[in-house]
């Protein structure tokens, strides 16, 4: 019985799956719902009847738009130059256009126009056309008709009213004195072009004349106003006229008339750009540079030993001439009266002259060319310039004067030579590689040799050259190398290091970056040897005086206030590091830990940042000085220890010596060796360190005040100060800084409440009252108000619209995954294919070579 009915249900089954196939590749069963008209923001739910149809369609939309942005993603276009010699820095622009020229010709001229002899090529000259010019249609301008109007030339009136019967007329032999005319008579076109000359020189003729007549007249107009007024004029009593009685001004008036006489505001010149002025500094100091050379080779510029010399209004011009004062100047010196020649005071005078030259740089140079523009202005001025009765012998005189002083002799030309010998060019190539740099700067001293500097980076600036900018970049690290083997010297030359300082802001401020990567590597090389040292040997040195430098020229040139900057943060970083993994063994060390500290001081005086391995540091150094028994209530972190070799290394050990104590600062080259070397002078080294360290301590109590964690961070150095450091010892102005520490310390900071967060409003627990809700027509809830119901409302459409923009975003994931899918389905498939190709090649070749092994063995 249940056999039966089973066979039925396979038979419907199979039969339905048959009709919906049916229904599906029947296109007459598919119901379309058209509209008459659409409707904005109306949405149709079932446009088609079949949902398959509607699923395709969207799968057509997401390929056209999906799956394009899918397939062009990361994927950018570019735009090239295609231009003939657009990339070719060798070619001039000139052959450029003129190549870019012969090519667009050779484009529009195609084969198609080889034939084509209609089309001529129109030639031109200057813009117009020469088929124009050659039809001598000149027109006469207005300006050009004769002055005597209405009269014409007998030749030009029988050419063009005579019917050119004068014009062809043959000419007898003995009419014309050229022989060639005679032989060979002329056509009408040459009889015209003689015309059109012969009218134009007429022209020019008259035109000349008239601008001659002009000038003269100007020039007696010139004349008689000269004279005018030497020429007494009276008008007689007829004629003259009773002038009106003028009003008295009032103030007003009087104001406003001196206003509008008031000098008005007088335009300034134009600003330079820095590129205008790199130029003329440059021309400026290859001028000087031409001059030295010049002066070198014992030539004597005649423009500048033809100066005009100040004549007084009681000069007589005789030509007496005051060669020398020969007169003896008088001096007091040791009681007595001391009579010396002027002349020799003058050449040592003259001598620390050119030695200030030569270290000025130049700057002597545009002094006397300053003076001697003064000087001539002031000759300007004098009051001989409107007295020309000297005449022509004055003349003669200063001439024969100025061509004897360009004429110099042996001994004066050669001293001219050896001074410019002595000074320093003007014009420096930038050197290439360091030891260049130090060959430049090396026998110099310390303003020479910031000179050089100088004179290097203003003869290649970057807008005058193209490759100026990278020498520039390489110089700045030349410069900073330099810098460190000066400070590593002994003595270390700080004067010279310090004459560069200048020099390496502007090159930092030219290429902010190239310098940011310099002093990157420098810090991150020092940074890595002395974890690699620490590796080995379990400690690392403190660094040298070049890196000290390095990090004071890092606090000049980059700024310490940011967040975050790619040169100050891994400065911060490797001075935190040094602080804490370098142990203090020596004074030396001491001294260097002292120089960081107030670096860091430095670093933290604009963004306030906390720094705990400072206050650890000061707190260490001060450790060092208290007696080892008595430290209890307090601790030290690393590098410090409660007990180790170098405690009380800063304990005086005669409490006598703070008597004769006075405060220095301590010079920066203790950092490399301190020089004290008996007891005294190490107690009075030990006192001027205790003075540099709570000096900083007072300071970094000043930064920190605002903190809410103030005490808890200075209670240690509190502990240390008030029970164990033996002040009563030290002289009073320590004893009166450290009541002042004292003082600060036990001032309750400012009450600034700690940045938090916003607290969140608690979630309330659920109530146990249930809510009345209105119900009307059994099911559907409706609000109180009018308000409540929108809410409803948007909260629902804003339901459905976030669950549809969901089920969107899914099929579009699930689409793009399927493409991606079909793509790693299809480059695999492809792959296989060419890998089956392969072994079947591979097998052919393998049965092909069998085939013929065997045969060779048969």
């Amino acid at each position: 019985m249940g056999k039966p009915p089973k066979k039925n249900n396979l038979a419907d089954k199979v039969r339905k799956t048959k009709t919906l196939s049916q229904i599906k590749n029947n296109p007459f069963e598919v119901k379309i719902n058209r509209k008459k008209f659409d409707v904005l923001g109306r949405k149709s739910k079932h446009d088609v009847g079949l949902p398959g149809v509607s699923r395709s369609k969207a799968i057509n939309k997401r390929k056209e738009t999906l799956l394009k942005e899918f397939r062009l993603k990361h994927k950018a276009n570019k735009f090239v130059d295609r231009r003939f010699g657009e990339y070719d820095s060798k070619m001039d622009p000139e052959d450029k256009i003129l190549q870019r020229f012969a090519l667009e010709r050779q484009r529009t001229q195609t084969k198609k126009d080889i034939y084509n002899l209609n089309e001529d090529e129109e030639l031109t000259h200057y813009g117009q056309s020469l088929a124009e010019i050659e039809k001598l249609t000149d027109t006469v301008d207005s300006d050009s008709d004769s002055e005597e109007k209405g009269l014409l030339s007998a030749e030009l009136t029988a050419a063009h009213f005579g019917g050119g019967g004068g014009l062809l007329r043959k000419k007898k032999p003995g009419e014309s004195d050229d022989p060639q005319e005679n032989q060979k008579p002329k056509s009408r076109q040459e009889l015209i072009e003689e015309l059109i000359l012969k009218s134009k020189q007429e022209k020019r003729e008259r035109q000349n004349q008239k601008e001659e007549a002009q000038e003269l007249t100007e020039k007696l107009d010139q004349e008689w106003k000269s004279i005018q007024n030497l020429m007494a004029h009276k008008t007689p009593k007829a004629d003259r006229k009773e002038e009106p009685v003028k009003p008295k001004l009032d103030d007003y008036d009087m104001m406003v008339r001196e206003l509008g006489f008031e000098m008005k505001a007088q335009p300034s010149e134009k600003l330079k750009t820095p590129e205008e002025l790199a130029r003329e500094e440059r021309e400026r100091l290859q001028n000087l540079e031409a001059d030295r050379m010049r002066r070198m080779l014992g030539e004597v510029d005649e423009s500048s030993s033809q100066k005009r010399s100040h004549m007084s209004a009681d000069d007589l011009n005789d030509g007496f001439i005051l060669d020398g004062d020969d007169r003896k100047t008088l001096s007091y010196q040791d009681g007595q009266w001391n009579v010396e020649e002027g002349e020799e005071e003058e050449g040592e005078e003259s001598a620390n002259e050119e030695e200030e030259v030569a270290e000025d740089g130049g700057s002597a140079d545009e002094g006397s060319e300053d003076d001697d523009e003064d000087d001539e202005e002031e000759d300007g001025h004098s009051d001989l310039d409107s007295d020309q009765g000297s005449g022509a012998e004055g003349e003669e005189e200063e001439e024969e004067g100025s061509k004897a002083k360009a004429v110099l002799s042996e001994e004066e030309r050669r001293t001219m030579q050896e001074a410019a010998r002595t000074e320093l060019p003007y014009t420096f190539t930038a050197p290439e590689s360091y030891s260049e740099l130090k060959i430049l700067l090396e026998g110099h001293s310390a303003g020479q040799q910031r000179l050089i500097v100088e004179r290097i980076q203003k003869c290649n600036h970057p807008s005058l050259a193209v490759g100026n900018k990278a020498k520039l970049q390489k110089l700045f690290g030349f410069l900073l190398e330099y810098i460190g083997d000066l400070s590593t010297q002994s003595p270390p030359q700080l004067s010279t290091v310090n004459t560069f300082i200048p020099q390496i802001y502007s090159l930092s401020q030219l290429f902010p970056q190239a310098a940011c990567k310099v002093m990157q590597t420098l810090l991150s090389d020092s940074a890595h040897s002395m974890e690699e040292t620490i590796e080995v040997k379990g400690r690392a040195p403190f660094p040298g005086l070049d890196m000290l430098i390095y990090l004071k020229i890092v606090a000049l040139l980059f700024p310490t206030s940011d967040f975050r900057h790619p040169v100050t943060t891994p400065a911060f970083l490797y001075i935190s590091q040094v602080l804490t993994k370098c142990p203090v063994m020596s004074l030396e060390g001491v001294s260097t830990g002292l120089v960081l500290c107030s670096l860091a001081v430095e670093f933290l005086s604009l963004s306030k940042r906390f720094l705990p391995e400072l206050v650890n540091f000061l707190l260490g150094i001060l450790h060092l000085a208290v007696p080892a028994d008595t430290c209890t209530g307090y601790w030290v972190v690393a590098p410090f220890r409660l007990q180790s070799k170098a405690s009380e290394l800063l304990l005086l050990r005669d409490t006598e010596s703070s008597s004769s104590w006075s405060r220095k600062p301590l010079p920066l080259t203790s950092v490399q060796t301190v020089t004290a070397s008996t007891q005294l002078e190490r107690d009075h080294y030990r006192l001027s360190v205790l003075d540099a360290c709570l000096d900083l301590v007072k300071r970094c109590i000043v930064l920190y005040r605002d903190l809410p964690s103030f005490h808890q961070i200075f209670q240690p150095i509190q502990i240390l100060l008030t029970k164990h450091l033996p002040v009563q010892s030290y002289p009073s102005v320590l004893r009166e800084l450290h009541k002042e520490i004292l003082e600060a310390l036990q001032e309750a900071p400012s009450q600034h409440a700690p940045l938090v967060f916003d607290k969140k409003k608690p979630i309330p627990l659920k109530l146990l009252e249930p809510k009345i809700v209105q119900v009307l027509d059994y099911g559907k809830k409706r609000g109180n108000t009018k308000e409540e119901r929108e809410t409803e409302r948007l909260k629902h459409k804003y339901k459905k619209e976030f669950k549809g923009a969901l089920r969107e975003l899914r099929k579009d994931s699930r689409f793009l995954a399927q493409a991606k899918l079909s793509d790693i389905i299809s480059r695999d498939s492809e792959r296989k294919k060419r890998v089956k190709d392969l072994y079947g090649s591979l097998a052919t070749q393998e049965g092909e070579w069998k085939a013929l092994k065997k045969r060779k063995r048969k």
